[in-house]
């Protein structure tokens, strides 16, 4: 028996070095690609400060260092030894916590298809989640040997172009398989059915993401989706730590925030083309979200670009 653990914890060693070495081969600059689509490899070589963007549907997994999702209230933080799985489009902050030149950040993400679940459960023959029972948007969970093996296996095609269009395919499909055998698979599940309050909510959140300009009325939302208002926020926030309305005023901000330096708006037009109507509010709300008020934030995001 100990000769076996010694040759499973050989082999789990081996992928490990094996994966460390063809993600820092295929991006050797700090950045991000997708070499196969569905497929992102990021590379950092230092702490950063906090990057506020949309999370989407994906496994995501740490090849070296360490990483922290703030969404709401709460801190989700994975490693080398833990997994990231997000299977809600919502707004949220990640920090990477460990990343220096000489032993840089390197992660991947995978992205999740709803149908590929869906039609995954069906061929596997496993069934619809039994209830109602919710299921939160990002959860972190210990990475195991088989989920490890198939994303060295996703990573090796990025070599093998011509071989990736045709089994890239096959292993993002284990890869779901492995998550819905495991400890997140119910997770995963209810949001690839069509009941159920989690797909109820997924729906919300992407109304809301659209009409997040416009006043938010909770009362229709919720009669919309068959939901009395005050189950509605909780449903919402079990599911996203957030209720609808931090939800939609993270997602103007965040917008505001891009037109201010993309489009260089104003701080008053930025915060009306969002759905502010007091410029006084919109500023106090921004500099509580990102520190600082509209403008400095701006000037110092600047600065930084012009620095790097």
């Amino acid at each position: 028996m100990n000769h076996v653990n010694e040759l499973a914890e050989c082999r789990e060693r081996a992928n490990r070095q094996e994966l460390l070495e063809r993600i820092e081969r295929a991006i050797p600059t700090d950045g991000t690609r997708e070499p196969i689509q569905g497929v992102h490899l990021f590379r950092v070589s230092r702490a950063a400060e906090p990057v506020i963007g949309l999370s989407v549907p994906a496994f995501c997994f740490i090849v070296q260092g360490s990483k922290e999702i703030l969404l709401g209230e709460k801190a989700y933080r994975y490693d080398t030894d833990h997994f990231l799985l997000a299977t809600v489009e919502l707004p949220a902050t990640g920090v990477v916590l460990e990343a220096s030149r000489d032993c840089p950040y390197l992660g991947l993400r995978v992205d999740l298809d709803s149908t590929i679940v869906g039609s995954a459960m069906v061929e596997a023959a496993i069934p619809s989640p039994r209830g109602h029972s919710d299921a939160k948007a990002i959860v972190v969970s210990a990475l195991d040997f088989q989920l490890r093996d198939a994303t060295l296996r996703l990573v090796r095609l990025i070599d093998s172009p011509d071989e990736a269009r045709v089994l890239a395919p096959l292993i993002k499909r284990e890869i779901v398989f492995r998550l819905l055998m495991g400890e997140q698979g119910n997770r995963l599940r209810h949001l690839a059915t069509l009941g159920g309050h989690s797909h109820r909510i997924a729906q919300a959140v992407e109304r809301i993401r659209t009409d997040f300009d416009k006043p938010l009325r909770v009362e229709d939302i919720a009669k919309d989706f068959g939901m009395s208002p005050s189950g509605f926020h909780h449903h919402f926030k079990t599911v996203t730590d957030m209720s609808p309305m931090q939800f939609q005023r993270q997602i103007r901000l965040q917008e505001a925030r891009r037109l201010m330096l993309g489009e260089e708006f104003d701080a008053a037009s930025a915060g009306f083309k969002v759905g502010y109507e007091d410029p006084s509010h919109f500023s106090r709300e921004y500099k509580k979200h990102f520190g600082n008020s509209p403008a400095r934030d701006v000037e110092r995001l600047r600065a930084l670009v012009v620095a790097s």
